[in-house]
């Protein structure tokens, strides 16, 4: 209840405002809150997703225009024309995040510039949209009867709707479709060899983003009753990003603290800096610019993490809880064929990684792939993995072709894997981490998590976390930031996140590397336990000591070939391998 008070209090002090304040408070507030819709789209797509947009004030322009003109031109009803504009705004979200969200680096905030520019225009020039001149005469809003033609009595829609995108947002998070769209930001490479399909994971936060952008659009339409382009540019798109960050872009409370502290300085501003300067102009753009250097270089954060530290009220724990052991896929028979390489070349440019590599891997063994560094082993383990697909050859995952698949693809088939250079979400829990592993075997899609829906199943995917992470030795760091650990506890993090996913091979690479002792002795030990429940095994290791005690088999790799296999025993004498590792026999 005490972690709870916080909130409580703010509700009670939004619901008394507009009894208590000022008519000009109450419509700085209105601004706020539709504002603080568009900024909680761009925690989500920005600061949690990793994806840059400059032009979610296009997408208010379009809730906003498509309630004026059909309620303008065609008496349509308000509220008929909220589900038509949001479906006019996911049709052009969805075909400008399938043409932009294709760009990396700087070219996808750039792309979002040019479509925002382009629906700017677009409002401007349209005749029957009013050109630059707009949309007069919408409607008023009614609700059952009561008439919302006032600030006052329009401010708890405004603050109704802002407050469900938030509790929404954070709900979306706080899932397994959650932990999706956190992953993106860490790169797509792990959350893909997870099941991750990262391209749907960023249309979809694309597309929540663009709904949340239209429903602020439709409630300013209806709010002024006047549309025209200029609230839809792109020095408006700026300033919604500028709220985002300086709130807080990963938190989503802080989408309310920017809007809230740009609001409030604009209009203060306006009425200060011509009084300043003795003449008027946009000053507070160019102060608005300094501010963002300053945040960007002393709050990287935002001014959240700063305020949540003043509520004295800490947030516990979650404690996990015992629910039923998701379904299991049935184990092959102890010898069977799981993986069979033919042929793999692979070939960057003129330089040749693989050429011409054959192995297999049987249930219940462990098979070492072994060689000196640049031997082509990580490259044969991404070629296998789906992660680079080869040039050449054939790879057969129980019996069935896949060279060709996405890793995704091949990890629901039953393969896991680890990551030389270890891929984890630092700041994120390690119990989260886990449960990104188990990410397949859970079903539940965006709406019943933003719903909070999926409780019983996110309960079955954090106790499978928790019982994997008690299976490696890892049972007491639940909580921690998977960060804090030593490099260590990270490979065997990585291995039990890769074992959430219910794998019968499982790709281990260099994961006693940074290990002590001890650690290797825990280690070895669980994998003789997974060899022994009929897990096969393929392992590139350095440690020759670990793998000559742990291996059933050794394939040795030299300049991307193999150039022996055979026992552990038999390798240790072979006169080539010593050629490779020592420069001869002598």
């Amino acid at each position: 209840m005490m972690q709870r008070l916080p909130l409580i209090v703010f509700i009670a002090v939004l619901a008394l405002g507009p009894v208590v304040l000022p008519e000009f408070y109450v419509t700085l507030l209105n601004y706020i809150g539709m504002y603080s819709i568009v900024a909680v789209g761009l925690v989500l797509l920005t600061g949690v997703g990793g994806l840059t947009s400059f032009g979610q004030a296009a997408f208010v322009g379009l809730g906003a225009y498509a309630t004026g003109y059909l309620t303008t031109a065609f008496a349509v009803s308000p509220w008929l024309t909220l589900l038509i504009g949001l479906a006019v705004t996911a049709v052009v979200a969805l075909i400008l995040g399938f043409l932009t969200l294709r760009l990396s680096g700087h070219y996808l905030p750039l792309g979002t510039i040019a479509w925002g520019i382009s629906l700017y225009f677009l409002f401007g020039n349209l005749e029957f949209l009013g050109g630059h001149t707009g949309l007069t005469g919408i409607p008023v809003l009614e609700f059952f009867g009561l008439k919302l033609d006032t600030g006052r009595s329009f401010y708890y829609l405004i603050w109704l709707a802002l407050l469900g995108a938030v509790f929404a947002t954070q709900n979306l998070l706080d899932s397994r479709e959650g932990r999706a769209i956190r992953a993106l930001k860490g790169g797509g490479l792990m959350a893909e060899a997870m099941g991750v399909d990262t391209a749907r994971t960023k249309i979809v936060i694309f597309l929540i983003a663009a709904l949340y952008a239209s429903v602020s659009g439709w409630l300013y339409a209806h709010l002024q009753r006047f549309v025209n382009p200029t609230p839809f540019g792109l020095h408006i798109g700026i300033e919604y990003l500028f709220m985002a960050v300086v709130g807080g872009a990963a938190h989503v409370w802080g989408a309310l603290v920017g809007a809230g502290v740009i609001t409030v300085l604009k209009q203060w501003l306006q009425d200060l800096l011509p009084k300043v300067f003795g003449q008027s102009g946009n000053f507070e753009v160019i102060f608005f610019g300094i501010l963002l250097i300053l945040v960007l270089q002393r709050a990287r954060d935002g001014l959240w993490p700063w305020l949540a530290r003043l509520v004295p009220v800490k947030a516990g724990q979650r404690a996990v809880a015992d629910a039923a052991p998701l379904p299991r896929r049935e184990m092959p028979v102890v010898g069977a064929v799981l993986l069979e390489v033919k042929n793999a070349r692979k070939q960057f440019g003129g330089l040749v990684a693989n050429n011409d590599m054959n192995l297999t891997v049987k249930a219940g063994e462990v098979m070492a792939l072994i060689g000196p560094n640049g031997a082509g082993k990580s490259t044969m383990f991404n070629c296998i993995s789906g992660v680079d697909p080869v040039t050449s050859g054939e790879i057969a995952f129980l019996g069935e072709r896949i060279e060709t698949l996405a890793s995704r693809d091949i990890a629901r088939r039953g393969m896991g894997r680890t990551f030389q250079h270890v891929r984890l979400l630092p700041t994120m829990s390690v119990l989260e981490n886990v449960a990104i592993g188990a990410h397949l075997r859970g079903g539940k899609g965006v709406l019943p998590a933003a719903l909070h829906l999926e409780r019983a199943e996110e309960a079955r995917l954090l106790a499978e976390a928790k019982r994997q992470l008690e299976r490696v030795g890892l049972g007491e760091h639940l909580f921690d930031e998977a960060g804090s650990l030593p490099l260590g506890q990270q490979r065997i993090l990585e291995i039990a996140r890769a074992l959430a996913a219910d794998p019968c091979l499982l790709l281990l690479d260099e994961p006693a590397a940074g290990l002590r002792y001890l650690e290797k002795q825990a280690l070895a030990e669980l994998l003789r336990k997974l060899r022994s429940e009929g897990m096969g095994i393929l392992l590139v290791e350095h440690d020759m000591d670990f793998v000559m005690g742990l291996a059933d088999r050794v394939v040795v790799m030299e300049f991307g070939e193999k150039i022996s296999e055979g026992l552990p025993e038999e390798v240790q004498k072979d006169p080539v391998v010593l050629e490779a590792y020592l420069g001869g026999v002598e």
